[in-house]
């Protein structure tokens, strides 16, 4: 890919800002300089404010049949572009080519459940509520939201908030990871080629002062984010103090739990998928897995094994199955918590660190599959969002003591459990303490029509992102009472007409 030099989205128009500082952005599968970022100042993040602010003021008042057909004709552009919109996140976020297709494809379903808004946002009515007064529930939009993008899944956020708040008919400011902007640039053009009303999205780069205007301002209603615990809370104190909606996805420290009648072979293929897919770069993938003790032993080194023979390099070489991590950053993060699992006791029976690369791949950010065995609810490897492919077995007595194990974690992603058996799937379901919970699946994201979002300090703010969530949550109920009475002398007219005339009939005699 050409070096980028990213440029924002403002009014319709990419727009460069004179005299800022710019970050560079590398491919993580070789540790080139693929482009820079601006980070845009204060006065450009207010400018996209007064912006969206305007189009609010009449995309709102847009016929709903209208706003939807952007998103229709947003979807098909979205297909169109499909591969250089994958490739623009391979490149720099260095999911691997064949994920990256993946998310471009859920985004594009999600798109689709979008694009049913005109049935998910009709209201109520009651009759009848007391003589000649009924009442009514009606979905209106609120205003400009903004919303933060992780560096993981720049095209799956796009997709949790842009396609709800704007077919809702809000209008939407998108500030992009610094780490990976690139996708958001191919939606730029894409807003531009369908014609969207200027304003309508905007997107603006930079770090954490584009969204530091969002909370004082009288012209945001709301405020959306996919990220850490840490900032999920002080974007939900931001917001509190502002008066703003807020939608704020954080971290996670997901469980796998392989029960004793567990089918080994499913196991083991979502158990690499879940912990090795994105090089465990995602907020449902698997960090934990919780064994019985019955086939502790059989199904640690199963684990390894797999985990042993997975192919991982360049993003965009076919052969391969996971790509690096975010940066060298990250990467050095990683390996001080393999140290740290090291220096507290737990076994490594698996070492990532420093896998041999290809000459071209020499210089990029890649850690190998890790798998981590006898490890305690107490250490750190246990407890702390590692966000990259490490795993931590922990054996396990029985249910009971993996759901304590679980719900005493202070994260409340997603849980998974592996059994045939359905009273363990019934108990696990009812007792886990967790938003989203999977059956003989590794990784357990709700499909687009259902709520995606999890509990505890995984989630903060009003609801969940896509599904009936994200219609509530872009959306404020104004309910009419409204009394209904003749108007003056209609009665007596109509009293009049009876008794000169009768009743007017159309049944044959």
């Amino acid at each position: 890919m050409e070096f980028t030099r990213v440029k924002n989205f403002i009014d319709g128009e990419f727009v460069e800002e004179a005299g800022v500082e710019y970050l560079t952005i590398y491919n993580p599968s070789t540790g080139e300089q693929i482009g820079e970022l601006p980070l845009s100042s204060t006065e450009t993040a207010q400018k996209a404010i007064d912006s969206s602010y305007e189009a609010y003021l009449s995309w709102k008042n847009l016929p709903i049949a209208k706003r939807v057909s952007y998103l229709f004709n947003l979807r098909q552009k979205m297909i169109d572009k499909r591969e250089d919109l994958a490739v623009a996140i391979a490149t720099d976020q260095a999911k691997h080519i064949s994920e990256a297709r993946g998310e471009v494809q859920r985004v594009i379903e999600i798109m689709e459940t979008a694009c049913s808004i005109p049935t998910l946002i009709q209201g109520e009515t009651l009759e009848g509520i007391s003589d000649n007064i009924n009442g009514r529930v009606i979905k209106q939009p609120l205003g400009v939201f903004g919303g933060v993008a992780p560096f993981n899944f720049p095209a799956l956020v796009f997709g949790w908030f842009i396609p709800y708040a704007i077919g809702t008919g809000n209008t939407f400011i998108f500030k992009p990871s610094e780490q990976s902007p690139l996708f958001m640039q191919k939606m730029g053009e894409i807003f531009h080629a369908i014609g969207l009303p200027k304003g309508v999205v905007n997107i603006v780069n930079g770090d954490r002062v584009v969204a530091d205007t969002w909370y004082d301002s009288p012209k945001m209603a709301g405020v959306c984010l996919v990220g850490s615990t840490a900032t999920a809370k002080k974007m939900a104190e931001a917001c509190g103090r502002g008066g703003k909606r807020s939608m704020l996805l954080g971290g996670a420290k997901n469980v796998l739990l392989a029960m004793e009648d567990c089918n080994h072979e499913l196991f083991i293929s979502n158990f690499i998928n879940s912990c090795y897919g994105s090089a465990g770069q995602r907020c449902l993938a698997g960090s934990i897995v919780a064994v019985v003790d019955e086939i502790y032993d059989e199904l640690l080194e199963k684990m390894v094994e797999a985990a042993k023979n997975l192919i991982f390099g360049d993003a965009m070489d076919p052969d391969v199955y996971m790509g690096p991590v975010i940066s060298a950053q990250a990467k050095a993060r990683i390996e001080d918590y393999i140290q740290i699992g090291i220096d507290q006791g737990s076994r490594l029976a698996l070492d990532g660190r420093n896998p041999p690369m290809p000459e071209k791949n020499e210089n990029g950010y890649f850690v190998g599959p890790t798998i981590f065995a006898d490890v305690t609810p107490c250490r750190r490897i246990a407890q702390e969002e590692i966000f990259g492919p490490v795993v931590s077995v922990m054996k396990v007595s029985d249910l009971d003591e993996a759901i304590g194990i679980i719900n005493a974690s202070p994260f409340g992603n997603g849980a998974c459990i592996f059994t045939q058996n359905l009273y363990y799937t019934e108990k696990f379901i009812q007792e886990v303490n967790a938003g989203m919970i999977g059956v003989n699946v590794g990784i357990c994201a709700p499909h687009p029509y259902l709520p995606f979002g999890g509990i505890k300090d995984s989630h903060l703010g009003t609801n969940k992102v896509q599904g009936k969530d994200g219609i509530d949550f872009f959306t404020q109920n104004k309910i009419a009472t409204v009394r209904y009475a003749p108007p003056a002398g209609y009665v007596e007219k109509v009293t009049r007409r009876t008794e000169t005339a009768g009743v007017r009939s159309c049944v044959a005699a």
